[in-house]
This record gives C-alpha cells, structure tokens and sequence, in this order.
C-alpha cells in the first residue's frame, strides 16, 4: 500500500493527538475508569477522526478506507487498550452499516452526531448466550403499530455506560435465522433500557463495559437500518471493518512493547552483562518484530484490496486471527524480559499482556476465524470438492 502525503499528515495528527490529549491521562483513566467519552469523542470529532472514511454530507471527511487504518494504527499508540477500542466501537463497529444502509433522515439524526462528537454511539450484538454465535441471538423487535418493541439483554457493550445510542442487533421475524434480523439504531434514553453495574474486567479497564436491559422498548420503525430482516449480512460487512481495525489497531502497541524492551534490557544486568548482550534475547525480540512486520504487511494488503472492492474475507479474519495471537505471544515474550518488574500491575507489559487477551475474543473468536478461513479455502467438514 502506497501512502500519500495526505496519509502521512493524518498520521501525525493522529500520533499528536494520542501523545497530548490522551496518553497523559491514560493512568488515571485506568485507576479511576471509565474515561470520559463525550469529552474526548467531542475533541476527535473537532478534528475530523471520527468520521475518516463517513459521507462529507454527514460531517465525515469521505476518504477511503486506507485512511481509517492508517488512523487505527496511530491510535494503537494509546498506552492502554481500552480507549482505542472505544474509538473503534464509535468509528468502526457501531457506525459503518448506518452510514452505508441508513435513510438520510437516520444518518442526521444519529450518524451525524457521532461523527462530530456529540454523540457516543454502542455496538449492541452479543448476549450472554450467544458472543461469537451471532445467529442465534434471542433479543426480539416486535412490530406494534409505526413501531418496535425491543426485549432482550445484550452483554459485554463497549460505551455503554456514556452512550448515546445503540445500533442493536434484534429478531424481527420468524424466518430462517440468517434472515429474519435487523439493525436497528436505539436511543439510549427510550423508556424501558437499562444498565447494569460496569463489568470488573480482566483487561481493558479505563473502558465501561456493561450488560444492558431491553424491556418493552418502543422505537420508530424508521430507527431500522436499510432493509428489515438484512441485519446479519449487514453486520457480518460490519464485522469486515471491525476486524482490520482491530488488527491494525494492535501494531503500534506490539511495536513499542518490543522497543521498550530492548532498552530495558540495555540496562538490566544480569551477571555482570547488559541482558540485550544474550542472543537467545535479541534474537528473540528480532523474530517479534519480524512477525509484526508481516501483519503489517498483510493488513495494508487486505485494506488496499478492501477499498478497490475485492472480497477480503479471507484476508481480514487471517489478520484478526494472527494479531489476536502474535500479540499474545509479543507481550509473553517481553513481560518475561522484564522479570519481576513486568509483573507488576502498572507495567507497560503488564497492561498490554492483559488488555491483548480479548483480541482473540471479541468481533469474532479465533475459532471463528479458523471457521472462516476453512470456508474460503473450501474445507470444511463434510463438503466433497465439485
């Protein structure tokens, strides 16, 4: 992927940003959570980076999506995960359907707001039963009237706490399974919603996760996001976006583990030598950043393809699969460098080691995307080659 100038100043606008307005604080977002998502969301959208890859009529800059990765990258300079994962809900997993299928009247109404800040949008899929198994979701929108009414509970909602609205997934038919869903924008202050306690965590702990409550409540059936009963399909095209995000999300971070690292070990010594000095250590932190190098490589592929229109299923759940992993493996690798020191709660590692874990978790589990990749490598059990 060839960057352009324009590419290059979004980066640094993106890199100074996180550098002044975030990673000063980001401790006492961490100790004290959840940041403040309407202060720093508001601060975003002055500048554009909420809405890279939006329609301009709707506040967004309309540029493609090499963009938005570029962006993805620089905030994976974050120095805790839970921030830059609340930025990719609002840009990148709560929104892309809204401003691909939305009527004019919804992407104004909501999408909008969200792009200039004033808005902290959720992405409202999974439940407590059903995470990565986005069929059989049990949250049902009942048609009453002009209306819907939504019952249900979703779990594990990023923002939730702060937000706005949500673009909820929801049953809205009888049909086969694959079929009979809809997206479906819900303001949060509708009568009938609410939230629980924020979820204690494992990792990602400056960011409000929570469990939210649907009991009878009412929205417009315009709120619905294009056409009833295609909200599968649309957030499985969301779920395209969510995942290269992700995963280009995670670089930055695996790049200054690794950095950081080695001037640590520059000056542990460990009898009577500079820890860098053993080559069982440099070669090791050579093979890391080589693996990082490869992502690199492949997620600039998979977006490059991505905005020239070609399929990259395939593409983007290998680099959902592999930077869920390798950041496992980069963050082990450098805690264990770090001794005793790496193990303690407020280290740089110690943080990335816990935060990485839901890679391989959320938008899709590893062995969602194993399932994917069989799929289109047309493997998968029991199917006989034509």
């Amino acid at each position: 992927m060839l960057f352009t100038q324009e590419h290059e100043e979004l980066r640094r606008t993106v890199r100074n940003f996180v550098e002044k307005e975030i990673n000063p604080y980001v401790d006492e977002w961490e100790n004290s959570p959840p940041f403040p998502a309407h202060e720093l969301f508001k601060k975003l959208g002055n500048l554009g980076l909420l809405g890279i890859s939006k329609p301009v009529e709707y506040g967004g800059m309309g540029l493609d999506y090499t963009y938005s990765i570029v962006a993805s990258e620089e905030f994976g300079g974050i120095r805790c995960g839970g921030v830059p994962m609340a930025i990719g809900v609002q840009t990148d997993m709560a929104t892309p359907a809204l401003a691909r299928f939305g009527s004019d009247e919804l992407r104004r109404e909501f999408l909008a707001p969200a792009i200039a800040g004033d808005m902290v949008a959720s992405i409202a899929v999974s439940e407590p039963h059903a995470g990565s198994d986005v069929a059989n979701i049990k949250t049902t929108a009942r048609k009453d009237g002009d209306d819907y009414v939504i019952n249900g509970t979703k779990m594990w909602i990023t923002n939730s706490t702060q937000n706005d609205f949500f673009c909820l997934l929801a049953n809205t038919g009888d049909g086969p399974k694959h079929m009979n869903k809809s997206l479906i924008v819900v303001p949060k202050k509708t009568p009938g919603i609410s939230v629980s306690e924020p979820l204690n965590k494992l990792g990602m702990r400056s960011s409000d996760t929570a469990q939210v409550f649907f009991d009878d409540v009412r929205v417009p059936q315009r709120y619905c996001i294009g056409q009833e009963g295609m909200g599968f399909m649309m957030q499985m095209m969301q779920f395209q976006e969510e995942r290269l995000f992700a995963a280009a999300n995670s670089l930055r971070g695996m790049d200054v583990a690794i950095a950081e690292t080695i001037d640590y070990c520059r000056t542990r010594q460990v009898f009577d030598m500079p820890l860098i000095d053993n080559q069982v250590v440099h070669f090791r932190l050579a093979e890391l950043k080589s693996e990082v190098e490869l992502l690199r490589a492949l997620i600039y592929q998979a977006s490059e393809e991505y905005v020239n229109g070609k399929d990259v299923l395939q593409k983007a759940s290998i680099a959902k699969l592999k930077a869920g992993r390798l950041a496992r493996e980069v963050y082990d690798s450098c805690l264990q460098y770090w001794g005793g020191q790496g193990f303690m709660w407020d280290s740089m590692v110690a943080r990335g080691y816990r935060d990485c874990r839901l890679g391989s978790i959320g938008g899709g589990a590893d062995e969602i995307m194993l399932g994917i990749i069989c799929k289109t490598m047309d493997i998968l059990p029991g199917k006989k080659k034509k």
